[in-house]
């Protein structure tokens, strides 16, 4: 999870940082054995680097809520935020200085018939590759699940009315996203099937309002 950025903690924290470069804080985040992405400004390095020396502290609370993210510049910087297998795939190249491999896999995302193009011939393993980090899906393994997108208006007991339609639920936690009109939380099932048929019947669907549901695995 996320850091939490309006605990005071995390403002101490940030006041230590802000006076250092951009170069200091990549190279104390490369020693703690992270990578920013290439996208990232100086301030988003920087809470990085918060989060890092917060939690190599021992000094974050796991129950601490995520904070999302809702606009990206492109749909390789969404990607990279929002599925963590592109990620971690993304991030082998990374770690192995595989430049024309990054470049291949940030073009395909976002100018994919140029990227087929340029690449199509040379690169179809590496192109393959990419599609399945993309459409990758966390196979459903417990009964509890998380979830968001359900329209803020129809509230909690709805939410929950809608989801205990598909199977009996002993726990439920919901909460209205703080940046846009939908709700967000974590559900268990008392049966995994019953996970596993919720998000088969609701994960992807577009509910008229630009955003689609999404339900998965916990990450």
């Amino acid at each position: 999870m996320a850091i939490d950025y309006n605990d005071p903690l995390v403002g101490e924290e940030l006041g230590k940082i802000m006076p250092m470069t951009y170069e200091e804080v990549e190279e104390e985040l490369q020693l703690s054995g992270v990578r920013g992405s290439p996208t990232m400004n100086d301030m988003d390095l920087k809470l990085m680097l918060v989060e890092v020396r917060l939690r190599a502290e021992g000094k974050l609370d796991d129950g601490v809520v995520k904070e999302v993210k809702t606009s990206f510049d492109n749909n390789w910087e969404e990607l990279m935020y929002t599925k963590p297998y592109f990620k971690a795939f993304y991030d082998e190249y990374a770690e192995g200085l595989d430049q024309n491999a990054m470049n291949v896999i940030m073009e395909y995302c976002n100018e994919k018939d140029m990227a087929l193009e340029r690449y199509g011939k040379d690169y179809k393993v590496l192109i393959r590759k990419i599609e399945e980090a993309i459409h990758f899906k966390a196979p459903i393994t417990s009964p509890t699940i998380v979830f968001s997108g359900f329209p803020a208006n129809m509230g909690e007991e709805a939410c929950k009315m809608t989801l205990e339609a598909v199977g009996a639920i002993s726990e439920f936690e919901c909460i209205t996203d703080e940046d846009m009109p939908i709700l967000t939380g974590k559900v268990t099932f008392e049966d995994l099937e019953d996970a596993k048929k919720a998000c088969e019947q609701y994960d992807g669907m577009d509910m008229g309002m630009g955003t689609l549901l999404k339900l998965g695995s916990e990450e």
